[in-house]
């Protein structure tokens, strides 16, 4: 939980927000110095999408992502209801059109296409393999801790962000009917980039998916901006700046990288080693590159932590918007599996990680102190893990390897996931005029255990019981010294 340090020494130069105090330095930015980064963006990524579409025009029955919008029923699903009709049909699947193949295929056809190709193929010289592949191994090591705080404070405390939260709306992509699985993709993106060095070389699951998630933004923005245009109401391109912008991409990646490394691992008491920092931050830094994000904030810790801060200072304004989609992420969560949480937990988990003053002002009930105490419970279990296979080496290289199964096992191969197909990031659902309007207002979340919860009570148990004895040992060794001296 976010709780001020008293012994922290304070200068003119001292900010805070949040429950976040830091220092502000030359590498910081002013809300001036970050403006034109607003309106800046990846632009060859736009135009290569222009010629992509040309070469294979997307879907005309793609819908909005909006709160109305029922999830497109699946093959399976649909043979049954025409089983059930009467009306055996063959169904076959629908193909999805995948950018980035047709970027490999194509791109010697057109020299936008092949600057395209040239630039994501292109390793800069700062990456050094050994890092990266260091990086990718952080992830797992911190995992539980690493997926709570992406879930309950990159995701759902990003939301405070109000300009992005203006686009996140556009595109329905946070409604209660999809957020999970939008979640889940995203999810499926950091572990391809993460599963081995391979995967995220030039060729690579990794590398071809973070170029699929650069057309997509390509097209998000150019949608939104083009609704804009006919109806300015639509979407503030003043004052909000161009949807996607370097600005957004430079907060996305500081999201996945300092915010957990500075933010939401210390508030789970877990606190990386200097070298570990180092190298989650070049991991991501190429990860940004592959995106067409501006890297040079990235291109040390010191300038990584400085830009989140910037961040979490300048853009943390939340809305009335901000509160929908806070709600509904939770809304998406609750009772779920694989974990089954109750919502009184998930928002226990996104107070104690973003605090209880960004909590209220993103509409979160207040919960009681018996799951802020689970989720205390959490976080104890959570370092014990973590810092013991830290310690051994040889553990620690199975406990990764381990993790790396299992978290695809349950994002991408579960039912409850995505079933075993990996989405190729495809434009499927198109931001329309009725999207924000029909995405509703939030609901209250009616706060209502599970093994989670009850693993985290028994270690917050078995912690005070081990603190009382040990403060009765120390008590009655102290008494006996004492005796004998007096």
């Amino acid at each position: 939980m976010a709780l001020p340090n008293p012994f922290r020494r304070r200068t003119e130069n001292t900010k805070y927000c949040w429950g976040y105090q830091f220092e502000w330095t030359d590498d910081h930015l002013t809300s001036e110095q970050a403006e034109p980064l607003k309106h800046s963006y990846d632009v060859l990524g736009e135009e290569c999408l222009d010629i992509l579409n040309t070469i294979s025009p997307p879907p005309k029955g793609a819908l909005p992502r909006n709160e109305s919008q029922q999830q497109q029923p699946s093959q399976e699903e649909k043979k049954e209801s025409a089983e059930t009709d009467g009306e055996k049909k063959e169904t076959l699947p629908l193909p999805q059109r995948d950018l980035f193949a047709l970027l490999a295929e194509h791109h010697e056809s057109h020299p936008k296409l092949q600057q395209l190709w040239d630039e994501i193929n292109t390793v800069p010289e700062w990456v050094d393999w050994a890092q990266i592949e260091r990086g990718q191994d952080v992830f797992y090591r911190y995992g539980g801790p690493a997926l709570t705080g992406l879930t309950y404070q990159s995701l759902l405390g990003g939301m405070g962000a109000a300009r992005v939260v203006e686009t996140l709306a556009r595109t329905g992509g946070f409604s209660t009917k999809v957020a999970r699985r939008r979640l889940f993709e995203t999810t499926q993106h950091i572990l391809q980039c993460t599963k081995s060095l391979d995967s995220i070389k030039p060729g690579g699951a990794g590398h071809a998916s973070s170029v699929r998630v650069r057309l997509l933004h390509a097209a998000v923005r150019q949608r939104i901006t083009k609704l804009a245009k006919q109806r300015p109401s639509y979407f503030n391109l003043e004052e909000w700046g161009v949807p996607v912008n370097d600005l957004d991409q430079i907060a996305t990646v500081g999201t996945f990288c300092a915010t957990l490394i500075w933010v939401s691992f210390p508030r789970q008491g877990i606190f990386l080693r200097e070298q570990e920092k180092e190298d989650y931050v070049a991991l991501w830094r190429y990860i940004g590159y592959i995106l067409g994000t501006p890297t040079d904030h990235f291109a040390t810790t010191a300038k990584a932590k400085a830009i989140m801060e910037t961040l979490l200072y300048n853009e943390v304004h939340p809305s009335e918007m901000s509160k929908v989609l806070a709600n509904n992420i939770i809304h998406s969560l609750e009772g779920q599996p694989p974990t089954f949480v109750s919502p009184d937990m998930l928002v226990a988990s996104a107070r104690w990680l973003n605090g209880n003053q960004l909590g209220d002002e993103l509409g979160l009930p207040r919960v009681s102190w018996y799951y802020s105490s689970l989720m205390a419970g959490q976080c104890i279990f959570f370092m014990g893990l973590c810092y013991f296979y830290r310690a051994l080496p040889w553990l620690d290289a199975g406990h990764v390897a381990r993790l790396k199964r299992i978290f695809y096992a349950v994002i991408v191969e579960a039912k409850y996931g995505l079933a075993g197909v990996e989405t190729t990031f495809d434009f499927k659902y198109v931001p329309e005029y009725e999207t924000v309007t029909e995405m509703g207002a939030p609901r209250d979340i009616k706060l209502r255990s599970n093994n989670i919860e009850m693993r985290n009570l028994q270690t917050l148990g078995i912690f005070a019981a081990v603190l009382g004895l040990g403060a009765w040992v120390s008590f009655k060794v102290t008494s006996s010294v004492l005796g004998k001296i007096w």
